[in-house]
């Protein structure tokens, strides 16, 4: 019995019915549909790619999902106070105020040595940045006898469990790209904390880099008793001259000459011999300085713990990223600031005393025309500028310039890259067997081509709905899509085969377009049933995934 293709049939008189005549009767409205498809998956797409005039506002990508608690850290640092004390005096009252918080489901605190830790744990439908203003608005607010005298509550960074995404250390390294040493603990910290912290944390989306490992250099006074009994000087007096020895005085300004001069007094120590020579009290007209009662040095600080590299001690930081912020973008921002930052690392002349000797250093540096050593120690400046000017082939096997350099030793980039290259391989295989199947199911090259058209456009759709919907780009969404390019298949292939099956069966006079309708239309509820039933299944992995 021969169909009538045209007499509409109920599926084709359907809402899906009527869109699909609707595709198919404005060819371009479809193409332009498809082309901001493609343009706005590209746009949003998490793979690193650099596409020439395309701006690029990518997925945020990480490798693993943030499934961490809404949270905010309250740290309190109270120095010198036992654990018990800084429970009862600083924890408790904080932990009690923090608890009448808008949207807060608990709060947890951890007391040690020294300081204290409060974690406030929001619900997950309160957005993370209105805690934070919450739990600001309750600190300015707390009444002036809630803590101790000079002990300031401050807000941790704005940043997840997950946020730690780059670790770095600072070794001395050789022209050639070497370890050479030289360079000490101390000085590898300050180097850290004056210059590599901050030039990071500039970095866009950055959110803090905190130093790890190393001795924070400080100064040091170690009192004398016997000598402050002896010039009647008191602990009170020498910790007020210490604190204000270290100022700048400012004056008004005078004129002279119709110029006008500004007066302050300069105060600032820079050395050690500044604060030695501070005064702390008058006896009879004599001046009582730092230096008789006290000795002071240049020496690293107390430190509760340590950086390990390979079994040894070492000097680094980590980089932790903004809430919110794309991951794989703000280790690429760092990468950049590290290139900008190597060319004036500090550098210094290393001398291996152990293949030479004084003589021979004092004979090599004569006959260059400097002088070898600055007293009984070695000149470093005049080594370091002999050998950046000598051509590198000249330079004795006993010398060398071992330069800081940032060496990364945890980067989450390679976890990130070979995530999206699980989907980008699933996509190219899945495709391929697509199209070797449909072929040799179906004899139909166009309809393979078809298929297998459609999986690149469904991925550029999910990214384009993981953008809209603030889901990130890791390895539990990229599988889930992994996954469902399975049913994308199935989908187009039902579809490919019912349109293959009615125009073979329809006669030769029947209008091709309402051939293809009408078999896209008996089977477009059953498909979309199908993609129904996977949104569905997937609904619980975007929930999860989404924002809190």
């Amino acid at each position: 019995m021969t169909e009538d293709y045209t007499i509409q049939t109920p599926e084709q008189r359907s809402l899906m019915g009527r869109l699909l005549r609707f595709c198919m009767s404005n060819k371009l409205v479809v193409m332009l549909l498809v082309t901001f498809i493609v343009g706005a998956g590209l746009y949003f797409a998490p793979f690193d790619w650099q596409i020439e005039d395309l701006p690029r506002d990518p997925v945020a990508t990480d490798a693993i999902p943030d499934i961490g608690e809404n949270q905010q850290i309250v740290f309190t640092e109270w120095m010198g106070r036992s654990p018990q004390d800084v429970e009862d005096q600083v924890t408790y009252p904080l932990t009690v105020a923090l608890m009448g918080v808008p949207e807060v489901k608990t709060v947890r605190s951890l007391s040690m040595f020294g300081f204290s830790s409060i974690y406030i744990i929001f619900k997950d439908r309160a957005d993370f940045y209105w805690a934070r203003s919450r739990v600001l608005e309750k600190l300015n607010s707390l009444p002036a006898d809630t803590l101790p005298e000079g002990v300031q509550p401050s807000l941790g960074p704005d940043a997840t469990a997950l946020g730690q995404v780059f670790w770095y250390t600072l070794e001395g390294r050789d022209p050639n790209g070497d370890p050479a040493g030289g360079w000490d603990l101390e000085e590898l910290r300050t180097i850290q904390e004056r210059t590599v912290r901050y030039a990071l944390q500039s970095a866009g989306g950055v959110s803090e880099v905190a130093s790890v490992g190393g001795y924070l250099r400080e100064y040091q006074v170690d009192v004398d008793p016997d000598a402050m009994r002896a010039y009647g000087v008191t602990l009170p007096e020498v910790y007020a001259a210490v604190k204000g020895s270290n100022l700048d005085v400012g004056a008004r300004s005078i004129e002279i000459n119709s110029v006008e001069y500004f007066v302050r007094g300069i105060g600032f120590i820079k050395s050690v011999k500044d604060l030695e020579d501070s005064v702390i009290k008058v006896n009879a007209d004599v001046p009582v300085t730092i230096r008789q009662v006290a000795n002071v040095t240049l020496g690293p600080a107390l430190r509760r713990g340590a950086l390990d590299k390979d079994g040894a001690e070492a000097t680094g930081g980590v980089v932790v990223t903004r809430y919110g912020a794309n991951p794989l973008e703000v280790i690429n921002n760092v990468k950049e600031k590290i290139e900008q930052l190597e060319p004036g690392m500090p550098a210094k002349a290393v001398i291996d005393l152990d293949k030479t000797r004084p003589a021979e250093l004092r004979s090599y540096a004569a006959d260059n025309g400097f002088e070898a050593y600055d007293g009984s120690t070695l000149d470093g400046v005049a080594w370091l500028a002999h050998l950046r000017s000598a051509p590198r082939g000249q330079w004795p096997e006993w010398a060398t310039i071992s330069t800081v350099t940032i060496v990364p030793f945890y980067d989450r980039t390679g976890l990130i890259q070979e995530t999206l290259g699980t989907l980008s391989d699933a996509l190219v295989q899945e495709i391929l067997v697509t199209l070797v199947v449909v072929i040799v199911m179906m004899i139909h090259l166009r309809s393979s081509v078809l298929i297998g058209a459609m999986l690149p456009l469904a991925v550029l759709m999910c990214f384009i709905a993981m953008k809209l919907f603030g889901v990130d780009a890791n390895i539990v969404a990229l599988s889930g899509i992994a996954i469902a390019i399975g049913t994308i298949v199935d989908m187009g292939i039902v579809i490919c085969e019912n349109i293959l099956r009615h125009l073979k069966i329809a006669p030769p006079d029947a209008p091709r377009f309402e051939v293809v309708h009408r078999a896209a239309s008996e089977v477009g509820s059953a498909v979309l049933t199908a993609v129904a039933t996977t949104v569905v299944s997937f609904l619980p992995v975007f929930v999860m995934m989404g924002p809190e």
